[in-house]
């Protein structure tokens, strides 16, 4: 496994801190409103990430936050007249469904924020009592210039960053480009803590939730490229401060999705929503996959059609083989090996462990969809269309598409068999019949 590495700016051979045991943290949605597609690459992608450490045998620990207090969440209850916590509940479900919607796993780690406060206030107590720290009036600020190669993850000389923050002129700080900390505050939902009644700054959440989940620096800590500055680099100068790593082995970022060249964004408001993908949700997952994960992926309809259409081929070759294994009683057989379909299966694996190159994979992929419609037309190639569909559904599986289908009852099998009587007895009317709700069906194609 080699992967490219953002701190490093190179890629890397991977090596777990514990062997055979990968630890990963992506950072997590603001739950105050539905996300975008363009939220949903790194849903999927780190989704494929630890799909394939799974199955190159690694157990993983995988942990992303759901970020349930913020100005925007203050701002939108208000709007909508709801509590914060009514709020951050409604969109918290929302967001699981989404997942799941995307073909992506639930089942993980989803720290909330608010259920972290004393772990992350103890963080913050770390942080000023290390001398990197300091409190203003009640609110706590990391002092950047005490940290000699702050910027070292974005590659930003101190001189030349911004945080982009309203609060760049606060005569509180020290330097404009301390960050905040805790932030002492009269509105919202707040915690007692040593410097006031407030809550805790964005940067500092992850990190101590990281500390507290983990209890050490992990294998590989993931989220969009627009996290890299400010968010991801002040989560690494603060474990920097507190435990002098980089919090993290390597550093993964996915690319922005574009649509004619801008970033989707809520503040663009060229946004697409999950819940609003009217297209089958893996033709989707397909599309994203299709472009390498640190490139922009560029949407548009006839892109993203594109991939549903090819979805629909796939889909319809796995179903044909699937039935025609299933109608002898030969799904749960094991496979033979065949030279050309392992060829295809290492090239995917390869593929998949060089910075999980999907572009690649999917060529592979669709390698042995192509023996698989070749051998679905041949009569007694059961054998091979067996090894060449479970290396076909090996490679869904890593990918996460999924294709829901029932093993076939005993009035299917008749029907199947009344179908192929009727041909070879050139009742061409009953056969026409029973291939229409063969059809249906989805045992025939």
């Amino acid at each position: 496994m080699r992967i490219y590495n953002t701190l490093s700016r190179q890629t890397e051979p991977f090596k777990s801190i514990h062997p055979g045991i990968v630890n990963i943290y992506v950072c997590g949605p603001t739950v105050y409103n539905f996300i975008h597609i363009g939220n949903a690459r790194p849903v999927i992608f780190f989704d494929v990430v630890r799909r394939t450490f799974e199955y190159l045998g690694y157990s993983v620990k995988f942990v992303s936050n759901l970020t349930d207090i913020d100005d925007k969440i203050i701002t939108r209850a208000k709007e909508l007249e709801v509590s914060e916590q009514e709020l951050t509940q409604t969109f918290i479900r929302a967001f699981l469904n989404d997942v799941e919607k995307l073909g992506s796993s639930t089942k993980y780690d989803s720290p909330k924020v608010t259920d972290h406060i004393d772990p992350i206030i103890r963080y913050i107590e770390k942080c000023v009592s290390s001398g990197f720290a300091y409190e203003a009036d009640g609110d706590v600020y990391f002092d950047v210039s005490k940290l000699k190669d702050y910027g070292i993850l974005s590659q930003r000389h101190l001189s030349e960053q911004t945080q982009g923050e309203k609060s760049l002129n606060n005569d509180k700080k020290k330097n404009p480009l301390d960050f905040t900390l805790w932030k002492k505050t009269e509105e919202g939902i707040k915690f007692k803590a040593p410097w006031s009644e407030g809550r805790p700054g964005w940067h500092t959440e992850c990190v101590a939730i990281i500390e507290d989940t983990f209890g050490e620096k992990i294998d590989i800590h993931g989220g969009g490229s627009d996290l890299i500055f400010p968010h991801h680099e002040n989560e690494m100068a603060q474990a920097q401060a507190v435990s002098n790593h980089h919090l993290a082995n390597i550093w993964m970022h996915n690319g922005h999705l574009q649509i004619e060249d801008e970033k989707m964004s809520k503040s663009s408001g060229n946004m697409i929503f999950v819940k609003d993908i009217d297209v089958d949700p893996m033709g989707f997952r397909l599309f994203t996959l299709g472009t390498y994960y640190r490139a922009p992926l560029m949407y548009s309809e006839d892109a993203l059609s594109t991939y549903v259409n090819e979805w629909d081929r796939l889909k319809r070759t796995y179903s044909q083989a699937f039935y025609a294994l299933d109608l002898i009683e030969y799904l749960d057989e094991k496979p033979k090996t065949y030279p050309e379909i392992e060829i295809l299966h290492d090239q995917f694996i390869d593929a998949m462990s060089d910075d999980f190159n999907t572009p690649n994979a999917l060529t592979s992929m669709y390698a042995v969809v192509k023996i698989l419609n070749q051998k679905l037309r041949e009569d007694d190639a059961f054998e091979m269309i067996l090894a060449a569909y479970k290396n076909l559904d090996t490679m869904f599986s890593i990918l996460g598409l999924k294709v829901s289908l029932k093993r076939l009852t005993k009035d299917d099998r008749n029907m199947y068999h009344a179908w192929k009587d009727a041909r070879k007895n050139k009742d061409y009317e009953t056969a026409d019949r029973l291939r229409e709700k063969l059809t249906e069906r989805g045992i025939l194609a």
